[in-house]
């Protein structure tokens, strides 16, 4: 059997945990829906998943549920999946120039 995928959740400087603001704003359903989601991932199985263009290192997990969601990640040495932020459709440009910046940020902390 395959090794289950490390799934950690980003921390900025200041302590603040983006990804799980973002979540614990969501509807229950919802949540379950991305709960389910993140247990396949483990699992390895990343289903509708791609690399954001023009940004090196994240991709986009899309949940088509309600009104679609976006969970942006990066992979760290193939061996853990960070995940950065979370949003919807509307806001998705804005949300991937976060997610660059806090993954830069989490490159920059592994080098130290």
């Amino acid at each position: 059997m395959k090794d289950e995928v490390d799934i950690q959740i980003y921390e900025t400087d200041n302590g603040k945990l983006p990804y799980l603001q973002w979540e614990s704003k969501l509807n229950r359903k919802a949540r379950a829906v991305i709960t389910a989601r993140l247990v396949r991932i483990r699992m390895g199985n990343f289903g509708d998943c791609k690399s954001i263009q023009g940004v090196k290192g994240i991709y986009e997990l899309r949940i088509h549920f309600e009104s679609g969601y976006r969970i942006y990640f990066g992979k760290y040495k193939n061996e853990i999946v960070l995940l950065l932020l979370g949003g919807g459709k509307g806001s998705q440009k804005r949300d991937i120039l976060k997610a660059n910046q806090y993954w830069q940020n989490y490159l920059e902390s592994q080098k130290r």
